[in-house]
């Protein structure tokens, strides 16, 4: 049994979060160029072995598609040709980039900080693998 990986993909980057061994707590992993996610996440199955691998599928307000859709279901198509042994779960991630500038804003965090959006991304892929476990 493996660790379960979530990222919260973009057409720059992407925010990568993990669960600890036991699958209980989901943990800000790093943030990787998109372009260069494959590569990563290959060299990352080498050293971990992932169980499943969630996905936040961007949606609006009214549960349509939104102009990050249909790069998010691009490399869904690609992550499960290249990882054919490992299911791919798509989770709604509408409003985790706002949830997670609010967390680190009550946090305490400096402007600086909250203005990083590689901070972002990996926070926002954090709150879609929490709320994955949560219904899981």
């Amino acid at each position: 049994m493996g660790r379960i990986l979530a990222l919260d993909y973009g057409l720059k980057r992407t925010g990568i979060a993990v669960t600890d061994p036991l699958k209980i707590i989901a943990n800000p992993l790093t943030t990787v160029d998109s372009d260069k996610l494959l590569v990563f996440l290959q060299d990352y199955c080498k050293k971990e072995e992932l169980e499943t691998i969630v996905i936040g599928m961007p949606k609006d307000l009214f549960n349509r598609e939104t102009h990050g859709t249909a790069g998010a279901k691009k490399i869904i198509g690609v992550l499960k040709q290249k990882f054919p042994g490992i299911p791919i779960v798509e989770m709604d991630e509408r409003f985790t980039s706002k949830m997670a500038f609010d967390t680190l804003l009550s946090a305490g965090a400096k402007k600086s900080d909250r203005q990083d959006k590689e901070k972002i991304d990996k926070l926002s892929a954090t709150l879609i693998l929490q709320s994955y476990l949560a219904q899981n």
